[in-house]
């Protein structure tokens, strides 16, 4: 099926209403062991499988994405795919999620890779970007969207375990998959960071997640300027409240059910709502931009 065209064709069946696709708070208590499942979500977050329609601003090109399974990276790689684009699917272990998010790709008649493992790993990452080029022969996107994040009240309880574990997910990983996918880039290539409004906005509940997320923030800047010169454009979407398995497998289950309701929209945005971002900052759209952040928050303001 042409990229231009959504995949796994709508019936009259199907409700595509917004409350329906765009759920308002207050949703089902609920919590989960991490890293979580999307299938075991109520409601179940909306990827852009049924609405998102691509116009070929991705055709040709190889995006390695992580984090891809579920959530924002899974949204992405469906509009990805749509959009013209070959995708490698980079996950920890949730081996069900990754199968449904290459079957998307392939619906869009584009090549899936999925490949399981940790990205804490140097090795692995590098290992992700070596696959990219054995499979693909060319990597031109990076999105580095995986993440890890706890919530504690207190900073005794955090242990410098789970403090290094955020570290190397949230902003060492990024830094190896940049690493090693640069050398393979050409000119026109794209890398996308995943920070969050905790950049700017921090929850002490999130402590050690926020202060990756300000840390992914002034790496992309800082990486944008180093490598201009060879033509690489470095971004960041700053996501507020987004309906991911993130949500109630680190959060109490009484959170979740308010979970989005204090934007200015009064609810929590749906991955699919993200997607378009990283389609700006990843295609030619985005030509003229580098070392910017576009905040996709629900109107809560990043200061």
């Amino acid at each position: 099926m042409p990229a231009c065209f959504a995949s796994r064709k709508l019936t009259k069946e199907i409700d595509m209403s917004e409350d329906t696709l765009r759920p308002k708070p207050p949703y089902p208590e609920q919590r989960q062991e991490p890293p979580g499942s999307t299938q075991k979500m109520q409601p179940v977050p909306d990827h852009g499988e049924r609405s998102y329609k691509g116009n070929g601003r991705l055709e040709g090109k190889v995006a390695l994405i992580t984090g891809a399974d579920s959530g924002i990276g899974k949204a992405v790689a469906i509009a990805f795919a749509r959009e013209g684009a070959d995708i490698l699917i980079s996950y920890l272990d949730e081996d069900e999620d990754a199968r449904d998010t290459a079957k998307w790709v392939e619906d869009a008649g584009r090549k899936a890779v999925i490949a399981a493992g940790d990205i804490k790993s140097e090795d692995h990452c590098r290992g992700l970007v070596d696959q990219a080029i054995a499979t693909f022969g060319q990597i031109d996107v990076l999105v580095n969207n995986a993440a890890f994040q706890r919530t504690y009240q207190d900073i005794g309880d955090i242990s410098s375990q789970e403090w290094d574990e955020t570290f190397r997910t949230n902003i060492y990983a990024p830094f190896f998959l940049s690493k090693a996918a640069i050398a393979h880039m050409r000119p026109g290539s794209a890398i996308i960071n995943t920070t969050s409004i905790q950049s700017r906005q921090p929850s002490p509940q999130l402590l050690a997640y926020a202060s990756t997320k300000g840390a992914v923030l002034n790496f992309t800047a800082g990486l944008a300027e180093m490598v201009a010169g060879k033509g690489i454009r470095v971004n960041a979407v700053a996501p507020g409240p987004i309906w991911t398995p993130l949500i109630p497998s680190t959060m109490p289950a009484e959170k979740t059910s308010k979970f989005g309701e204090q934007t200015l929209i009064g609810r929590a945005g749906q991955p699919a709502e993200l997607a378009g971002a990283y389609v700006l900052l990843a295609s030619d759209l985005g030509s003229y931009m580098t070392g910017a952040v576009i905040p996709v928050t629900g109107g809560e303001i990043m200061i």
